[in-house]
């Protein structure tokens, strides 16, 4: 009875060296530390984590450019102070004006 179900089996499936070649690809595919869903998710992480370096070098150029722009004029620090911080001189007065967005119908 086994015989007659071993013989129903197609030779290439009896190969020795096909079925090992296959449970390796397995192992690499699937069941290995390393496997393709990991490495998947770790060049993502990667791309997102590069972008995120590109944004930080781009960022530090920009405010380097500033802090020289800012330390080199003072009326440029003083507009800073003023825009940003809100700052003022003692016999001044500030008034800030919060628009209403428009109502929608």
């Amino acid at each position: 009875m086994i015989k007659k179900f071993i013989d129903r089996i197609p030779s290439f499936l009896k190969n020795k060296y096909l079925l090992t070649g296959v449970a390796f690809l397995i192992l690499l595919l699937f069941l290995d530390r390393n496997n393709l869903i990991s490495q998947y998710n770790m060049r993502k992480e990667l791309h997102g984590l590069r972008k995120e370096l590109k944004f930080y070098h781009d960022q530090a150029k920009l405010d380097s450019i500033e802090l020289s722009r800012l330390m080199g004029d003072s009326l440029e620090l003083e507009k800073l102070g003023r825009e940003k911080y809100m700052m003022k001189c003692d016999s001044e007065d500030i008034y800030i004006i919060i628009r209403k967005p428009a109502i929608q119908k």
